[in-house]
């Protein structure tokens, strides 16, 4: 994982309200959609396109994130990353799940399902979003070259943590082996990789980091933790690349 050099970081008293913060503006999406996926899943292919749907649609912030554990079965998935793999693993032990699999789409960090199951994804959407409402914190992002500003809005809930998540926005791979030999994949929003920011102790805050390479396709999720791993989702704002 790659580090991250940090400018600033500033607690805000009094802070100036999102509205005014110039850039990608604040916002509050419905949800954040996690698609724990596998080129050697012959199951995956129809949840991929279900997910580059959902990532069409502006209140929503829709991720790939392919994961390493099929890669015995003949065919070393070329986007896959251990900390993917990690990262459904620690879902599912805080949900008290036996096992984890592919495709499964965890939305909001808490309710997963088949990701290829439209009922299930729709069920899922509707707990986790509770008839169209919103992550409860805002966050508002600006990008000025390679220094990008993070600025929370007060929000009920009391703490997390914030990440930042490089993303390639299409990707396509030809497959050679394995369950999906001789298909081209296509993915959208595809997490590269995901690095700390810092710690939110509530309230208003701005973060100011610095970050070689940065452009505009990123997400910034505010997330809780249990016991060291990913909780509940409690804001997110995606680059204007998204």
């Amino acid at each position: 994982m790659r580090s991250i050099a940090f400018a600033a970081l500033l607690a805000l008293a009094g802070a100036p309200a999102l509205a005014q913060t110039a850039g990608e503006g604040a916002q509050s999406p419905r949800a954040v959609i996690e698609l724990f996926t596998s080129q050697g899943c012959s199951s995956c292919p129809p949840a991929d396109k279900r997910l580059s749907e959902m990532a069409g649609d502006p209140d929503l912030v829709a991720l790939t994130l392919p994961v390493d554990y099929w890669d015995y079965l003949g065919w070393k998935d070329t986007l896959a990353r251990p900390a993917f793999s990690n990262r459904q693993r620690a879902y599912a032990k805080l949900r008290g799940d036996r096992a984890v699999y592919t495709p499964q789409m965890v939305v909001n960090g808490e309710f997963a399902c088949i990701g290829s199951d439209a009922t299930a994804v729709a069920q899922s959407m509707r707990q986790a979003t509770q008839e169209d409402a919103r992550l409860p914190v805002a966050l508002a992002t600006k990008r000025e070259g390679t220094r990008l500003t993070v600025e929370i809005g007060e929000g009920a809930e009391g703490a997390g943590e914030l990440w930042l998540l490089t993303i390639e926005p299409r990707v396509s791979v030809s497959i050679d082996r394995g369950e999906n030999r001789g298909r081209v994949a296509h993915y959208a929003n595809v997490v590269r990789d995901i690095a700390p920011i810092g710690a939110w102790r509530g309230g208003p805050a701005r973060f100011a980091i610095e970050r070689a390479g940065l452009s505009d396709a990123y997400v910034v999720l505010l997330q809780r933790r249990h016991d060291g791993r990913p909780g509940r989702i409690l804001g997110a704002a995606k680059g204007p690349a998204l």
